[in-house]
Order: C-alpha cells, then structure tokens, then sequence
C-alpha cells in the first residue's frame, strides 16, 4: 500500500541544551526563565523547536545563539575565547512531557570556559549561570526571594543526565580542557576536575598524572602570576582524544 503520512500522529522536534561551565570553581548550568507558556516563568534549560532547514546541530547552535548569545565551535576547530563544545546527549520522547503536543526533545551538552553573563533572547525572559546543585535541589530551583519550583519540563532529568556525562567523560577524554582557556596552567585544569567531580584533589599527583598522560598537554612556553604566587607553566591541549590511562573520578 502506499504511505500515507496522515495515518501517523504529528508531533515535533526540539533541541534542548545543558550548557555547563566552571564559575567561582563551581560547576553551573545555563537556566532561562520561561517567558511564554507553558511553564511561563519557571526556569528550564535553553531550547526551542528545529527549523524545517536545519539539522540537529544547527538548531543547537541557533537556539543557543538566540537565547543567551553565546556560540559553538567545532571540537576540531582551534578554540575560541567565547566558543563553546558542543556534542548530542541523548533522546527524550516520553508522550506527557510537553502539555501542548508530542514533543521529541534531542537534548545537546555544551561545555565553555568560564563566561560573562548571559543575555536573554527569544522565548526567554531572563538567562543566568547557577550552581547545579542548586538546580537540581528536590524541592525545585529558585532565585533569592523566589519560591522553589522544578525545572520546567523533564529538564531536571535532562540536565542530571548532562552532568553525569560530563563527569565520566573528563575521566577517559581530554574534554577537560574545554572549561578552560586556550592557554591554562595545571592548577587551573585541577579546578575544574574539583568542580565537575565536587571532590578536592592532590595537586601534586594531579600534576603528575596530567603532565605524564601522553598527547594529554602540551607546554606553550610561556607562564602566568594570574592565579598569585609564583609564575606558572602555560599549557594548551594536546591531539590526544582519549586518555591513557584515565583520569579515575576518586570515590567519595
């Protein structure tokens, strides 16, 4: 018989992103707060639906663009100082996850050095960096003098979901590094290890580990009194995708 594609229920395609970098050695997440119904005023995770025109990827980067001003770069593009790391995460399709019709969400993680604020745009009244463990919190998310209240969405579950990718990757990929500058010393790539894992490491074996994993790091020659004390040795990622051995996330 021929298709017919009335015979098929309609329902739509959205893309929506965990955005995380490291701020005041803290992991954070990107969250607007909704400016349109549903969940109007509730905080959610950037996003929106895919364009007829456009491929998954594209409509991460346009979504994300359009609602905090921030860019993608491609992983094997030189980094840029405002770019941000961008790779799939994972499907949501469950049938009562958005009130207006079926919606298939193809969430995306993104990962950027330390940012300015981010500016609202689109369906979003207002954009800002938070903790994610505040975001996370059972009892909901909200800022001072706001009552709590859950992500709007499954975004909590999504961007739990983002998280814990992020804190298994850095184990075995150099993805570390994209938190980080182009140029960063060791002690500022630990920070990011503690804030992504929230445990404390060793400097001195996290600087052996990291300068001894081949392809990992490589020397700029250069050195930096950013951090105080005295100067620092500059490094810039290596070729190496994958770490070996890994870096093992310590047991707490």
């Amino acid at each position: 018989m021929p298709y017919d594609p009335s015979a098929f229920p309609p329902f739509a395609v959205t893309v929506d992103l965990v955005v995380l970098t490291v701020r005041r050695h803290s992991l954070c997440a990107l969250a607007v707060r909704r400016g349109e119904t549903p969940f109007q005023g509730r905080w959610a995770l950037p996003g929106g639906f895919v364009r007829e025109d456009e491929d998954l990827a594209q409509a991460a980067a346009r979504e994300l663009a359009e609602e905090t001003g921030l860019c993608v770069h491609d992983p094997a593009a030189p980094a840029q100082d405002d770019g941000a790391h961008l790779e799939q995460l994972a499907t949501y399709g469950d049938p009562d996850r958005d009130p207006r019709m079926r919606m298939v969400s193809v969430a995306h993680l993104a990962l950027a050095p330390d940012l300015p604020a981010p500016r609202a745009g689109g369906d979003a009244s207002n954009a800002r960096w938070a903790p994610v463990e505040e975001l996370l919190e059972q009892s909901g998310y909200g800022r001072t003098g706001e009552p709590p209240a859950p992500l709007a969405f499954d975004h909590a579950q999504i961007l739990a979901d983002g998280v814990e990718r992020a804190r298994s990757k850095i184990e075995y990929s150099s993805l570390a590094t994209a938190f980080c500058p182009p140029e960063f010393t060791v002690g500022e790539l630990r920070r990011v290890y503690e804030a992504v894992w929230s445990v404390a490491l060793d400097p001195r074996n996290f600087h052996r580990k990291v300068t001894g994993t081949p392809g990992f790091l490589v020397p700029t020659g250069g050195t930096t009194t950013r951090q105080g004390g005295r100067p620092a040795q500059l490094f810039r990622a290596g070729g190496a995708t994958l770490l070996n051995p890994p870096m093992l996330r310590p047991e707490v």
